[in-house]
């Protein structure tokens, strides 16, 4: 699992500055101001979250099980997430309507705190047991 968590946490990073340098040199040119600041949320949540991921995976504390619910937490929170703030803010460049999907993206924000949650309940559970 370990592999797995460090694995996808380099992935999503390199994504997340790929998107990030994307946005600032080619899409600066065809999204507004307020589009651009969103489209960056969103990969800064993206690299939040690969690090995350990164330390997970590297948490010797964590078992097995609360390190694969985190896992797929946060992998199902950064798509729903930073997924459908890359496409909302970039919305006006198709002819498809992301508009739709809007709804999504707080659901992405309630898979990364509950993510973070997790975290905090195994550890503080860890440290009363010392």
């Amino acid at each position: 699992m370990d592999k797995k968590t460090i694995s996808t946490a380099a992935l999503l990073g390199m994504i997340a500055i790929i998107l990030g340098a994307f946005g600032a040199h080619a899409l600066k040119k065809v999204l507004s101001i307020e589009q651009l600041a969103t489209f960056e949320t969103g990969v800064r949540y993206q690299m939040y979250h690969a690090l995350f991921l990164l330390f997970i995976g590297l948490l010797p504390v964590l078992n097995s099980k609360t390190k694969k619910i985190i896992y797929n937490l946060v992998l199902f929170g950064v798509l729903l997430f930073s997924g459908s703030i890359y496409l909302l803010a970039t919305n006006g460049l198709t002819p498809i309507d992301f508009r739709v999907i809007g709804f999504v993206t707080p659901i992405g924000g309630l898979l990364l705190i509950s993510a973070w949650t997790v975290l905090l309940y195994n550890i503080t559970k860890k440290s009363d047991k010392n």
